[in-house]
């Protein structure tokens, strides 16, 4: 059904949490730092994570932020801190929702399901890479959450590349799948639209560098 990541520093809240989960037929790992925690997310992936803020040498909120620096994952924060402030913080800096201590087991295990649901929703629909998202859905690009004009066959080139993160494509791949019936056209085509789209990404954020042209081969995402 999914994995899920709990990291709390109570041993009886953990562990209690961790059979309600595994009941309902997830696989569960728990955790009882911050920084194991962090440790733990960077090398493994999971489809949600369970938060505490009160934890040992780092700090849930401070988790937090690391864990939105290099995942989507769901996060949904588990804490005594009941004002409506903290819970605002919280969910700015990037939690999918926040459950107050104490809590019913019930609903722990129906928020979970609620957000994992909501969560491949949207990975079926969207692509992201860095600040880049696509839509498959309603076709639009957004750059650091701004909106991009793409023509037809620089959005069909940007949505291979990110539909097959890390492939390689030649001109002639491209040209062969977005021109299939032009026999009139060459690869000298492809160059023109991926030059054209990387300016369009370019002006959006100078800081980034999306495609990369590697020499002898073709086209891909930049490695991360």
């Amino acid at each position: 059904m999914g994995t899920i990541l709990i990291i709390e520093d109570h041993e009886d809240i953990n562990l209690m949490l961790a059979e309600a989960l595994k009941d309902a037929g997830y696989q569960v790992k728990s955790l009882f730092t911050g920084a194991d925690g962090l440790t733990e997310i960077k090398n493994t992936r999971y489809d949600l994570i369970l938060l505490d803020i009160m934890l040992p040498f780092l700090s849930g909120d401070e988790l937090l932020k690391e864990i939105r620096g290099i995942s989507e994952t769901p996060v949904i924060i588990i804490s005594a801190k009941d004002k409506v402030g903290t819970k605002i913080d919280l969910l700015k800096l990037g939690a999918d929702d926040y459950i107050t201590k104490p809590f019913d087991l019930g609903e722990v295990v129906a928020r979970v399901e609620s957000n994992l649901r909501r969560s491949q929703q949207q990975q079926k629909i969207q692509f992201r890479y860095k600040d880049l998202s696509l839509d498959d859905q309603t076709k639009r690009v957004t750059v650091n959450e701004s909106e991009i004009d793409l023509t037809a066959k620089e959005y069909m080139i940007l949505e291979l590349l990110l539909k097959h993160h890390g492939k390689v494509f030649t001109k002639a791949n491209l040209y062969e799948t977005l021109w299939p019936d032009d026999d009139a056209g060459d690869e000298q085509t492809v160059k023109t639209h991926v030059s054209n789209l990387r300016s369009k990404l370019k002006k959006a954020n100078p800081a980034i560098e999306y495609i990369e042209t590697v020499w002898g081969l073709g086209y891909r995402l930049y490695k991360e």
